[in-house]
């Protein structure tokens, strides 16, 4: 059992497994490749990552792959709180630029499935959170690329605050929307 919602961003969905529970704790099925596909999402995950954030306010994004290793994730909180986003980047759609953003958590095993075409980010919202997603296709980091996360263009509330953000290097960096070349292009 698997229940997909629709987003403000068009293909970008929100995904809540079903829990069975009892006195020990609960089993949840977080990937079907079947159920999936009987809601119309057909892709093909090729690669697991899982990544651990020690501090609030780490933000890791706003991040892409461009084609030919562009990738469709499935992503879900493993453990503590964080606040995922997508930003739509393809040239000529009637949402670029625009964003949805939902909390995920341990608690409440939400996953969202951000497509290829939009920039993913998060920021953790409590200490120790780990993230676990999944790709449509293996890290190519000549393919990698990066928007600044704070962009106000894009305008995120990412529930944290931004002078507080835990950055890398590579985020600390990236260029602004108006910047950036999109290699990806809206097909209707």
């Amino acid at each position: 059992m698997i229940d997909i919602s629709k987003t403000s961003l068009p293909n970008v969905l929100l995904i809540t497994p079903r829990r069975f529970g009892d006195h020990r704790g609960f089993f949840s099925e977080t990937w079907n490749q079947q159920r999936l596909r009987d809601h119309g999402v057909e892709i093909d995950f090729v690669q697991d990552n899982h990544s651990f954030s020690r501090e609030q306010n780490t933000v890791r994004g706003l991040h892409f792959q461009s084609p030919p290793h562009a990738q469709d994730k499935l992503v879900r909180c493993g453990r503590g709180r964080l606040f995922d986003v997508a930003v739509d980047i393809r040239k000529g759609s009637p949402t670029y630029g625009q964003w949805y953003g939902v909390e995920l958590s341990f608690e409440n095993g939400k996953q969202l499935l951000v497509p290829k075409g939009f920039l993913h980010g998060f920021s953790t919202l409590e200490p120790d959170t780990e993230i676990i997603y999944k790709c449509s296709d293996i890290y190519a980091p000549e393919c990698e690329g990066a928007v600044q996360f704070n962009d106000p263009d894009i305008g995120i509330d990412w529930q944290i605050d931004p002078a507080k953000a835990v950055l890398s290097e590579k985020d600390t960096i990236a260029p602004s929307l108006a910047e950036f070349q999109s290699p990806f292009t809206y097909e209707g």
